[in-house]
């Protein structure tokens, strides 16, 4: 009843984030690569032309982030997230039409800036700006949109795949996100100002200040934790970028694939939740060096997994990181950063990320042109998830001590 009663009283302003959450969606690369065989064969791509171009496109995006991320410390989400849905809806426009492979970068640039990038960076400073004792459970309700859109776009848009053409389906993706503009005005039509609401309920980071950007990337915890913000950027990436690749090399149906990722979604939205309500229980300090184990057995299970239906329990797996991911690593910068400057200091943590998810599809189409199996890169990968939690749970535990009392 407790989170009955948050949801009611909290309604239109989790809703936006739900909404922006839910269209960042036709940016991101489970999406995307929902296409990558029709985009493959009109251009004459191998896998590795296209995975370096994926890079690139997501590459320069994650270098715009670090410019355009701090605009959530100066506007409001409301006027700001219109802005940047005017600018995904242009982005559909454009991969619907786009002439040439010259321009199949800039396409994949403005897709991955405006939806992966700000309006899921929109989504996720709001919520863990506008609420403080109970910052959890509004990140993780906030990231439902990013699972009903793994859930449910790409077995929708695969369907109309055979029936309708690619080009056609952008325009489509185009049209949804216009329609979420007047949605979210009118959902924070009383919005809560980050001004108003860094002034009353601010929050403190290490050592009971307010870090800015610059002294969060000179401070030596960042650094450890790269590595983490890294790996599910980039390996979930790559595994759902290769989807269409690695049902091949499987002999799977890809649609049969396809049909195991609500499942996934299920497992992600009950782990977002979970995280949420660990959040608020335990702080961001007890649960962070664990929460990307999973991602071990997930791929060492996808690796092996002769079937679909044996493919299950590692999407499971790699689903509880990927929940707790939505929510853990947001509030993260908030508790041991401060709120203060947090549009900035999450802004480059994002770009850390879309630089993953920019590495993930690059390295493994090379590896594939070069004989080396997505099969056989799975097992390096669970060996990566190995590494960066051990250097994640030395940071974090260390730089606890030096956390502000909780709220209560």
């Amino acid at each position: 009843m407790g989170y009955l009663r948050f949801l009611r009283a909290n309604a239109p302003w989790l809703a936006a984030g739900v909404l922006l959450a839910f269209l960042s969606s036709f940016g991101q690369t489970f999406f995307i690569a929902v296409f990558a065989g029709e985009i493959r064969a009109e251009f004459g791509l191998s896998h590795g032309a296209w995975g370096l171009i994926y890079t690139a496109g997501t590459g320069a995006s994650a270098l715009a982030m670090l410019f355009a991320g701090v605009l959530t410390d100066r506007f409001r989400a409301r006027a700001l997230g219109a802005a940047v849905l005017v600018l995904l809806a242009g982005a559909c426009l454009f991969m619907a039409a786009v002439p040439a492979l010259w321009a199949l970068p800039v396409a994949i640039f403005l897709l991955r800036f405006a939806g992966q990038g700000m309006t899921s960076h929109i989504a996720l400073v709001a919520m863990a700006r506008w609420f403080v004792a109970t910052r959890g459970r509004a990140l993780s309700t906030a990231t439902m949109g990013f699972a009903a859109g793994e859930a449910f776009l790409p077995l929708i848009f695969v369907s109309l795949l055979v029936a309708a053409d690619w080009r056609t389906l952008w325009v489509v993706a185009a049209a949804v996100a216009l329609a979420g503009i007047p949605l979210l005005l009118a959902l924070l039509r009383r919005e809560r100002l980050p001004a108003a609401m860094a002034e009353s309920s601010m929050s403190l980071g290490m050592g009971a200040a307010h870090w800015t950007r610059v002294g969060a990337f000179r401070h030596w915890l960042f650094w450890c934790m790269v590595p983490a913000l890294l790996g599910p950027a980039a390996f979930n990436t790559a595994f759902f970028f290769q989807q269409v690749h690695l049902a091949e090399v499987k002999g799977w149906r890809h649609l049969d694939l396809v049909a195991l990722f609500p499942v996934y979604t299920g497992t992600s939205v009950a782990a977002m939740l979970l995280s949420g309500w660990a959040l608020d229980r335990f702080g961001t300090a007890r649960l962070m060096p664990w929460f990307q184990l999973p991602m071990v057995a997930a791929f060492l299970l996808l690796a092996a997994a002769p079937t679909p239906a044996l493919a299950l329990p590692g999407l499971v797996f790699m689903a509880l990181t990927t929940g707790a991911n939505a929510t853990l690593p947001n509030a993260f910068w908030a508790e041991f950063y401060g709120t203060r400057h947090l549009g900035a200091i999450k802004a480059m943590a994002a770009a850390v990320m879309v630089l993953g998810s920019a590495i993930g599809p690059g390295v493994t189409g090379t590896l594939i042109d070069a004989g080396i199996g997505i099969e056989t890169q799975f097992v390096g990968i669970a060996g990566y998830f190995l590494v960066a939690s051990a250097l994640m749970a030395y940071g974090v535990t260390r730089a606890a001590r030096s956390l502000p009392p909780r709220p209560a």
